[in-house]
């Protein structure tokens, strides 16, 4: 179950396009005719001739026809910390960066961990979100980590998967538990790496922390509790999905995890794939995350990750927090960073530099998650959803914070020069961003 935004448009033709859609074989100059929502054709056989005079037609000559972005990790302050931003806040900035699903993380106040605040989440998204919504439900009651939440009742609500979003559940038997149950409700459980007592520090353990008198966070700390996960899916059977993972040895892992055939999956946030720990620089808050920028050899590490499917999805790990809570000293700042509006075109930056396909970098983003949460989008094809967005790979655009559509403005990419813009995303067929 997913909100939709209503209304959707007449009959519509996108033409003369590159058409990338990797589940259906697509990476070909062609189009996509729409109409009710729906797409009713897609691939060389749409031309301006095929669709007759009954549909608005748009030249896409130059640009690239995705299937809309869905972003696995994004965090809203909506219920409870509004003002940090609210889910029409965040369904324009991910309309802006090419998102038409979002799906919205549990730690909110009152937190995801009852049905009927699934419920009010998705009747709120319905109201007031120009993209689609779907809110990830708590593992454990209030995301305490001692008693879980009921994952059959949460799963009938409309949650899509389960998660503590922040932090490891520290009892392996609540864990196996959880793992259980939502193997039964066949439920993914995206979990959070780091072994907690070994991961208070600030920013990545090594010589750049000590040159900057920051405490470390080791990534063996991840490495531990990606190991521990695991072995309990190996006792479970469970799907599982480590929602971030951020250094070379955890890619090494997950390699071997599916060599043995165990339903797992990761992702990796979009930050860690394009900056490194030598970004923190002089103590700049807007790079401090969790799980932190590592080194440059595992930022490659990560990038072949994606490039040979060892790592699924891409997110965004959109997080925004206050000026209160950022323009701090570094070592109280809090963690996190806005990526909305930004993935797309980070993400396009990596397919310039050939370093990872661009087919690749369309199943990360919106294939993958679709078929991991069992979604209809991540595809242009007839019978799907009308989602999608038109990207000019050339078009240069800054990011400032008067422009970024966030409430939040704790941008790492603050005032940087990004190649590759969304010029129009469209859900159900209508047009929710369009690029002034």
């Amino acid at each position: 179950m997913i909100t939709s935004p209503a209304n959707p448009s007449g009959r519509r033709a996108i033409i003369n396009g590159r058409i990338v859609s990797p589940q259906q074989g697509l990476d070909t100059r062609g189009g996509v005719l729409m109409e009710g929502g729906w797409i009713l054709a897609a691939g060389p056989s749409v031309t301006r001739d095929s669709v007759g005079n009954g549909a608005a037609v748009t030249d896409a000559k130059g640009c690239l026809v995705l299937p809309g972005l869905i972003d696995m990790r994004v965090f809203t302050g909506e219920p409870g910390s509004e003002y940090r931003e609210n889910l029409a806040s965040a369904s324009e900035a991910a309309a802006a960066g090419g998102v038409t699903t979002m799906i919205v993380m549990p730690n909110t106040q009152p937190v995801i961990d009852d049905a009927a605040i699934v419920d009010y989440v998705m009747r709120r998204a319905r109201d007031t979100a120009s993209v689609r919504v779907a809110p990830m439900a708590a593992i454990t009651k209030g995301l305490a980590g001692e008693l879980l939440a009921e994952t059959g009742l949460l799963k009938a609500a409309g949650a899509v998967a389960i998660t503590d979003p922040t932090k490891s559940i520290a009892n392996a038997n609540l864990l196996r538990r959880a793992l259980t149950y939502a193997r039964d409700f066949d439920m993914l459980v995206v979990a959070h790496v780091e072994e907690p007592t070994l991961c208070g520090g600030v920013m990545n353990s090594g010589e750049a922390a000590s040159r900057l008198g920051l405490s470390g966070i080791p990534a063996m700390g991840e490495v531990m509790a990606l190991e521990r996960d695991l072995r309990l899916v190996e006792m479970t059977g469970a799907r599982y999905h480590a929602a971030q993972i951020s250094c070379a040895e955890s890619v090494a892992v997950m390699a071997r995890a599916k060599a043995r055939g165990l339903p797992v999956t990761c992702g990796v946030s979009i930050n860690h794939l394009v900056l490194n720990e030598n970004d923190v620089g002089a103590y700049r808050t807007f790079f401090k995350l969790s799980p932190p920028l590592r080194g440059e050899d595992d930022r490659r590490a990560l990038v072949a990750g994606v490039a040979d499917g060892t790592i699924d999805v891409i997110v965004s790990s959109h997080d925004p927090q206050s000026p209160d809570t950022k323009r701090l000293p570094f070592g109280e700042a809090a963690f996190g960073a806005i990526g909305l509006e930004t993935m797309l075109s980070s993400a396009l930056g990596l397919f310039s530099s050939n370093v990872i396909g661009l087919g690749r970098l369309v199943e990360a983003m919106s294939q993958v998650p679709a078929r991991l949460l069992g979604l209809e989008g991540g595809r242009l094809q007839a019978g799907a959803p009308a989602d999608m967005v038109i990207v000019d790979p050339t078009r240069s655009w800054k990011v400032e914070e008067t422009t970024l559509k966030s409430r939040s403005k704790n941008s790492p990419f603050e005032h940087r020069t990004l190649e590759g813009r969304a010029l129009e995303t469209i859900v159900a067929g209508r047009t929710v961003f369009a690029y002034a």
